[in-house]
């Protein structure tokens, strides 16, 4: 099977790919991506083939592709809170455009499309447990551009059901809860409101910054630990006896579901088990802040998500295995041990 991953370098893409040349020897990798950092460690394999580039400028290559590949996986897309309030008409434009091409090759050649929605489709929804098939999908008006993310997500999943409806197209849609790992980002370049929630309380630990809760941090999140994460997606490319065709899936962990709060609580404990960062952990305040000076007017928060997970467990016999706080052990872990690594971090 020849797979096709936009964003390979990406934390999902490169999980990936990692993945697929560990442990699918008859799979081979197609990737692009802007850069090629988090893909340092992968094995030296002939089974991977990646260049350097950019899918809104790489047209060419990325159609020659779609028509070469058996399975293409776009995970290429603006995917922080800050850039949907401060610049979403660029959001819009590669989120929803770019990928529409995308989109629109894999019916044209007839490829299976796998597609990354996401866990803020569902937006507002009233519901406690968000079900794929049932749960409505509410945002709030239009001045609240963070939404336009989210729409962008919705819109295009509407437009790939729709291919599979009007024109056969084979798709699997699957929306991920806070995935969280090794090598989830940067640490030592966190943005505040732009990194993801783990990398920027992490961040803050390592480097003596208050750990600043929005609105008080009471916000729930299910995080799925990136190991479990790649096994459904792998289960999801193999799509045995036609399991995944035509479906959505949620992949998430309904079990790890806690506050933001209480993740930086638990973060702050679990870093007191290394040497390194005992003091530092120690040390390290939490603060609240008002979402409006932490995002500015344009934003919007989503309370709760949780993840109905039935789907995966019935057609691919999925299911999350890794607890909240061996997740986030392991994604300190690996911080760690980069930083024992940097010889610019020797002496802190």
């Amino acid at each position: 099977m020849k797979v096709m991953i936009l964003g390979a370098n990406g934390f999902i893409g490169s999980a990936l790919t990692a993945a697929i040349i560990k442990e699918r020897p008859a799979w081979q990798v197609y990737g692009i991506d802007l850069a090629d950092n988090k893909l340092g460690d992968l094995p030296q394999s002939s089974r991977f083939h990646f260049v350097e580039g950019d899918i809104t400028i790489n047209r060419e290559w990325v159609e020659y592709h779609v028509k070469k590949c058996d399975a293409i996986i776009p995970l290429v897309a603006i995917a922080n809170p800050a850039q949907y309030v401060t610049n979403p008409l660029r959001v819009f434009e590669l989120d929803f455009e770019a990928n529409l091409t995308v989109v629109r090759q894999c019916v044209k050649y007839r490829k299976r499309l796998i597609f990354p929605s996401t866990s803020e489709i569902y937006g507002m929804s009233p519901d406690s447990v968000l079900d794929e098939e049932t749960s409505p999908l509410v945002y709030g008006p239009i001045e609240k551009q963070r939404w336009i993310y989210a729409a962008s997500k919705q819109l295009l999943d509407r437009v790939i059901y729709a291919y599979g409806v009007s024109e056969g197209l084979d798709y699997t849609l699957f929306r991920p809860f806070n995935f969280i790992g090794p090598n989830l980002d940067n640490i030592d370049e966190p943005k505040e409101g732009s990194s993801r929630v783990f990398t920027q309380f992490l961040s803050n630990i390592m480097y003596g910054r208050p750990i600043r809760l929005v609105d008080g941090g009471s916000q729930r999140r299910s995080f799925t630990f990136i190991d479990d994460a790649v096994d459904c997606l792998l289960r999801i490319i193999e799509n045995r006896d036609g399991c995944a065709s035509r479906r959505i899936f949620n992949i998430g962990n309904p079990g790890n579901c806690v506050s933001i709060g209480e993740l930086a609580a638990m973060m702050l404990e679990v870093a007191r088990e290394f040497p390194e960062l005992a003091e530092r952990a120690a040390a390290t305040q939490v603060t609240t802040v008002t979402a409006n000076d932490y995002y500015g007017k344009y934003y919007q928060d989503i309370q709760t998500r949780v993840p109905a997970i039935k789907a995966a467990a019935e057609h691919l016999g999925w299911a999350p295995s890794t607890a909240l706080r061996e997740a986030v052990r392991r994604t300190i872990a690996y911080y760690v041990a980069l930083e024992r690594g940097n010889p610019r971090n020797q002496a802190v």
